[in-house]
């Protein structure tokens, strides 16, 4: 847990990493799109692939070049250990969530996504067999609420079929990533070395699905001549995949997993502020469809009542 000190540090850091994954929404909207338009017969599970893959495949590259010109030496075992386990569970969190899109509206999607602000404190009041206390009680009931009026969530709507089944599921995976970044023994582990063996990790599995589901190289290859689309991904390696992990992984072993976990769900308010002038901007840029969104009551309530949780976090912090 970050220091009396030095409190606000790590988490304005991590604050930092949940602008870069806020901007990736309106981005990968925009670059699912734009793919449409290109390829409109290459099938959606296929698109999905194509936006994630490249940007880690990208991000591997660019942090082994980055470790090897470093001169960062030999990658541990602790570290190959944590890269993968973080990275195979990122990846499993974004499939399942990628795929129960096709079932569920995306405002239950992205409420019930959030479920592991509330699952990681009950994991550690479980292995801990102590409660957190009342202060991470109320900020979980805020941040639930708040991610609810973002998402417009409507309780009479939700049906527990695959798709929000499938979106729980994924929460859990989104969960075990965060622990695993926090897990003590891993607390010698330098964060680049391992972030570079998470990337490798997401980099292979979704290289080898996006291979088996891409009907041919043509799709792929059509893409990649795509000046627009080439641009979006960069975007998405560079800031949202190196620079919001980066910041994830260096800075989250300083606080508890129980407050980084309600930290990330400013994520919704950023995600919500891009997409009331980027869609636009994108439409003109990639020759699609896109248009902006307005400021709501909800949008204001809702990023009000997540703020009010950090905040309340900052004032009594949890236990590690």
């Amino acid at each position: 847990m970050a220091s009396a000190s030095r409190p606000l540090r790590p988490v304005l850091m991590l604050v930092l990493a949940t602008l870069g994954w806020g901007l990736s929404f309106p981005v990968i909207k925009a670059a699912l799109l734009l793919e449409a338009r290109l390829e409109p017969g290459a099938g959606a599970g296929f698109a999905a692939l194509a936006v994630v893959a490249p940007r880690f495949v990208l991000a591997a590259g660019a942090m082994g070049l980055w470790h090897l010109l470093r001169g960062g030496g030999r990658i541990s075992r602790g570290e190959w250990s944590q890269g993968g386990l973080v990275g195979l569970f990122s990846a499993a969190g974004m499939l399942l969530q990628n795929d129960a899109l096709r079932f569920t509206a995306a405002s239950t999607s992205a409420f019930l996504t959030q479920f592991y602000a509330i699952l990681i404190p009950i994991w550690v009041a479980g292995r801990t067999r102590r409660n957190p206390g009342g202060a991470v009680w109320i900020a979980v009931a805020l941040v639930l609420a708040g991610v609810a009026l973002l998402g417009r969530f409507n309780w009479q709507t939700l049906r527990f079929g695959r798709g929000e089944w499938e979106t729980l599921l994924s929460s859990g995976f989104f969960m075990g990533q965060i622990l695993c970044v926090s897990r003590p023994e891993f607390a010698a582990n330098r964060a680049g070395p391992f972030t570079f063996v998470m990337f490798a990790t997401e980099a292979v599995a979704f290289g080898l699905l996006a291979a088996v589901r891409a009907p041919s190289a043509g799709p792929l290859l059509h893409l990649a001549a795509s000046g627009p689309w080439i641009g979006l991904t960069l975007i998405l390696t560079v800031v949202c995949t190196l620079g919001a992990f980066t910041l994830m992984n260096a800075w989250q072993p300083k606080i508890s997993a129980t407050q980084a976990g309600l930290i990330y769900c400013i994520e919704p308010i950023f995600s919500s502020l891009f997409a009331l002038g980027l869609p636009a901007l994108l439409s003109r840029r990639c020759g699609i469809a896109y248009a902006d969104e307005r400021v709501t009551l909800n949008l204001l309530i809702g990023g009000g009542l997540i703020t009010a949780a950090n905040v309340l976090l900052q004032l009594r912090p949890p236990r590690s």
